[in-house]
């Protein structure tokens, strides 16, 4: 079973819950080493003096021959033997070691005949009151970094949450959501103070603010050339056809109807692009549909219709789409084309060159074309602006095998 973490907590917050923790940790071991290293060795070092002083007293009842006390003695039992030797090489040594299963400080020095002087005081307070603080430093310390760590988590995740809204704010408005903010608090008070996400923040909103007035000032603009050149357009094309039949003439009239269709395509561009279109959508076969599209644009293309499906879409918008796609593969493409319907997804593919590099990488832009092609480029940027609308997802690629593909994939009902 996994654990599911919140939305807002991703691998920087998890990193830097890593490092307070390895930080906390390092810090308390460092720490905990220093205090046990300090009591440990004022603790021996008083158990080593009461040793010492307790074996020059020995020494002197033994020198005066008096009897010597409880825990002195001449060679005695479970002294270690290295302090034994030393003792025998007549100096004076400490050492702690295990006596009858309690931690015992030994003192010996000389007596007569090589033999060792030698007193133990008992260490077992001292070893408990060590054990007991090295008891408590862990405590204490996993005490100190759960806290700690609670407090850093706290403080990341205020940043991570906050990074996350700018970042989801970023990703709207690349979708075309252009009027989403991120609206930090931090930067919307210029009296608080400003760190580096309430910055970022602030640029984000104020670069959407500007991108959403330059795209709707060119959105205007297209519009208002597009309308104002309807009017001189209708009065060319109603004097066309008053010219005498004639080569002159059919050009005349050919250059009114592509002047007519950009100017028709533009508006349909910036209706698109002002976010404000709606599809009416209805039941429709897509086999027929599909069939139907090909009948009116009088091009001669191959229909496979592999596993036929039922749909809720805009009729004509989806004509309009796959109108697009089937006029494009064949101006630019080469026969055969083949347009195939397989449940809710649609292809069309040519056997041409296939599509050039900056419209696989960036999508379809308007008035751009390669290799001296005919046309505006303005047929795809409607097909994708359409499916948009839509909810489907057109996609442009180059097979391996050669020729280009164009697939629709139609929202599926639930």
């Amino acid at each position: 079973m996994r654990l599911a973490l919140p939305r807002w907590t991703g691998p920087l917050a998890v990193k830097a819950a890593v490092f307070i923790t390895v930080m906390c940790c390092g810090l308390a071991a460092l720490l905990g080493v220093l205090v046990h290293v300090s009591v440990t060795n004022r603790t021996v070092g008083q158990a080593r003096d009461a040793a010492l002083s307790r074996l020059g007293e020995a020494t002197e009842s033994y020198e005066a021959g008096d009897p010597l006390r409880r825990g002195a003695g001449i060679d005695p039992a479970g002294l270690p033997r290295q302090l034994r030797e030393l003792a025998a090489s007549g100096r004076r040594g400490t050492m702690l070691a295990e006596y009858a299963g309690r931690p015992t400080m030994w003192a010996a020095g000389p007596a007569d005949g090589g033999r060792a002087l030698a007193v133990r005081v008992d260490h077992s307070q001292g070893q408990a009151t060590i054990d007991g603080l090295d008891g408590t430093l862990v405590w204490s310390s996993a005490l100190a970094i759960g806290a700690t760590l609670l407090v850093g988590a706290f403080a990341v995740t205020r940043v991570t949450r906050r990074l996350h809204t700018t970042a989801r704010v970023a990703r709207r408005i690349s979708a075309g959501d252009l009027d989403a903010r991120v609206g930090d608090p931090r930067a919307q008070d210029p009296t608080r103070p400003q760190d580096e996400v309430a910055s970022v923040a602030a640029a984000l909103d104020s670069m959407a603010s500007s991108l959403q007035g330059k795209l709707l000032a060119e959105q205007r603009f297209t519009a208002d050339v597009a309308h104002e050149l309807r009017t001189p357009l209708t009065g060319l094309h109603a004097a066309a056809e008053l010219l005498p039949p004639g080569r002159p003439t059919e050009l005349v009239r050919d250059r009114v109807a592509a002047l007519r269709t950009l100017t028709e395509d533009l508006l349909e561009i910036s209706r698109l692009e002002s976010g404000r279109e709606r599809p009416a959508t209805e039941p429709e076969e897509l086999g027929a549909l599909v069939r139907r599209v090909l009948r009116g644009s009088g091009t001669d293309t191959r229909v496979d219709v592999v596993r036929d499906a039922r749909v809720e879409t805009d009729r004509r918008r989806l004509e309009r789409v796959l109108g697009n796609l089937v006029a494009n593969a064949h101006r630019h493409g080469r026969a055969p084309v083949v347009l195939t319907v397989d449940g809710a997804v649609i292809t069309v593919r040519d056997h041409g060159d296939g599509y050039p590099e900056y419209l696989l990488a960036h999508g379809p832009q308007r008035f751009r074309t390669e290799g001296g092609a005919k046309g505006h480029g303005l047929g795809l940027t409607i097909a994708l602006g359409q499916a948009e609308v839509l909810g489907a997802r057109l996609e442009f690629t180059n097979p391996p095998d050669g020729g280009a593909l164009a697939r629709l994939t139609l929202p599926q009902q639930p």
